[in-house]
């Protein structure tokens, strides 16, 4: 049984701004911080929601390095739930478990948004303590994914474009999309391994990913073919 004050929540998730929601909802689930990304196109996932800057970091560093809970949520449909990352397997996230030792984030629990064999994305709750959920909240955080689910396939079950009236400025990742199409374009790529591309480069110089992205827009940075030499800026082979 959900809490009143998820109940709460629950009424107010179609009227209320994103941020001060979504700060009031991680405190009623007992966690430090909370995001949600949502599918928009093949694995691509755009930040939505989040309530402070551990859980949008966290959510950056997932997206970048391509791995961690969030994306294992996504792509088998199951809860992933973990009370105290440091206790998970090095070869579990090879790439996020090291990066991630900076963060203030200890435990992660994240629920896919998905109703039958449609997941729209993913709600991710991250606390900076170790420790697991109660029931009371593993219930609350379940009733809200499933609000959000059917929010976000408007209520019809068919994705909902969430984003078509918003400016592509106002999106999270609105920089790392049209970096992602130019370098699609400039090297013959499908969108997939373009973003892949990225990906690694932003690895591979510890970057956060929305910086090497406006270095591509901006036209400061052009990734080589894989057959050519480094990177290096106004595209230029070092």
């Amino acid at each position: 049984m959900i809490s009143d004050a998820m109940t709460e929540m629950l009424r107010l998730v179609h009227t209320q701004p994103r941020r001060p929601l979504a700060d009031r909802c991680a405190a009623v689930l007992g966690v430090d911080h909370l995001a949600i990304s949502l599918v928009v196109e093949g694995e691509a996932t755009e930040q939505l929601w989040s309530s402070g800057e551990p859980s949008s970091l966290f959510e950056d560093l997932q997206f970048t390095l391509g791995e961690g809970p969030g994306p294992d949520a996504l792509s088998s449909g199951s809860l992933i739930l973990h009370h105290d990352m440091r206790l998970v397997p090095s070869e579990r996230w090879p790439a996020l478990l090291p990066a991630m030792e900076e963060l203030p984030v200890r435990a992660v629990f994240c629920f896919p948004l998905c109703l039958g064999g449609i997941i729209v994305g993913v709600l991710t709750l991250v606390r900076a303590v170790p420790g697991p959920m109660s029931n009371q909240e593993m219930d609350d955080a379940l009733a809200l994914a499933e609000a959000l689910t059917f929010q976000f396939l408007g209520g019809e079950g068919e994705p909902q474009d969430f984003f078509t009236d918003a400016p592509a400025a106002s999106m999270h990742r609105a920089v790392v999309h049209q970096a992602t199409g130019m370098i699609s374009v400039q090297l013959g790529l499908a969108l997939g391994p373009a973003l892949l591309r990225l990906r690694a480069h932003a690895f591979s110089h510890n970057q956060p990913i929305n910086e090497i992205a406006r270095e591509v827009v901006a036209r400061r940075l052009r990734l080589p073919d894989v057959a050519s030499g480094p990177d290096s800026p106004n595209g230029k082979k070092g």
